[in-house]
């Protein structure tokens, strides 16, 4: 009788979480013209508690997205333009010397713009890799510190960065610890005739449209606490880690390009962040429980960042979306 309760109770946040997600990517959609897929990707990662790196030509709305989630979810926004001379401390914040009324002087930490809740990191490769490098703690932790002391940042906290991948005077290469530790790279396509027209017509025509909000910071977590109850069977968890394991050349698992043109696979972040996107996914549809098709849905967005090419795959020109896409459709279900 206790198991039906649980199963009737786990369906009915099911279908609550469908109606709010659904509910606030609608609004998003309203500001955001097109882009479905990187709506959906993005605040999938948000609601797992992930960060998210956005790579698309300037103009095509990524900031905007940031700043409509912002104002959709009711969280403290903060955005930093990265440049080749943004020192670490311009992020994070300095100590500063004080003194009191009696004279008394001491050292007072001043908080950086990292300290909110819904961080923009624009243009994130254009700084030095010492300045990239102030986020890691903060991206993994949730914390900073500084001058012996840590603080804790106010929950719920996510970094979304976006870069430009054409352009390449003035810019770092995010090293792979850095990007390991964003959960999804959504890659920002450019859009069609149709959606130009109507970006035109929006933003230069008529009136932008203003969002109002839906949920707020308690109840982003109160979600992401159901998502600990979404069922994933062993079968499901499995095969999270074979999909990891395709995509390094030196396994079983990985098919003919994989073995072909990739140096190195995703890192063990790569498979919590397949069963984490998927259990999103699957309450997204009404289901408490995981499908296959769940943790196919967001594998390129887990691994396409996370892949090395070799030699060969980088002097051919090789795309990892496309050795990721194999990966996922010769892996077979039960292996």
């Amino acid at each position: 009788m206790t198991e039906h309760i649980d199963a009737a109770q786990l369906q009915q946040e099911a279908d609550q979480f469908k109606q709010e997600f659904r509910t606030i990517r609608d609004a998003v959609g309203l500001v955001i013209v097109g882009q479905e897929q990187v709506v959906e990707a993005t605040l999938t990662a948000i609601l797992c508690g992930g960060n998210v790196l956005l790579e698309g030509v300037p103009g095509l709305g990524k900031t905007e997205l940031v700043k409509a989630l912002s104002r959709v979810l009711e969280l403290d926004f903060s955005r930093i333009q990265f440049t080749p001379d943004l020192m670490p401390a311009d992020v994070i914040g300095t100590n500063v010397m004080t003194a009191d009324d009696g004279g008394n002087y001491k050292f007072e930490f001043r908080q950086g713009p990292v300290f909110t809740q819904l961080l923009l990191a624009d243009e994130i490769n254009r700084a030095t890799p010492k300045t990239q490098s102030a986020l890691l703690e903060t991206m993994q932790e949730g914390t900073v510190t500084t001058g012996g002391n840590t603080y804790h940042m106010k929950q719920p906290f996510f970094v979304l960065a976006t870069q430009n991948p054409i352009e390449q005077e003035g810019t770092f290469p995010l090293p792979e610890a850095q990007l390991d530790r964003f959960m999804f790279k959504v890659v920002v396509p450019f859009l069609n005739r149709e959606e130009l027209n109507e970006v035109i017509s929006r933003t230069i025509l008529h009136k932008q449209l203003e969002v109002d909000k839906i949920v707020d910071g308690p109840r982003i977590l109160e979600l992401r606490a159901i998502l600990d109850r979404v069922v994933v069977s062993d079968p499901m968890r499995d095969f999270a880690c074979r999909l990891v394991l395709s995509t390094h050349p030196n396994t079983e698992y990985a098919p003919d390009l994989a073995k072909r043109f990739l140096r190195w696979g995703a890192s063990p972040r790569a498979a919590q962040a397949l069963i984490r996107a998927a259990r999103v996914r699957a309450l997204s549809q009404g289901r408490p429980h995981v499908a296959f098709e769940d943790i196919r849905h967001y594998a390129a967005e887990v691994l396409q960042h996370r892949a090395l090419l070799n030699y060969d795959g980088q002097a051919e020109n090789i795309s990892v979306a496309d050795v990721i896409a194999e990966c996922v459709a010769k892996l077979p279900t039960e292996g």
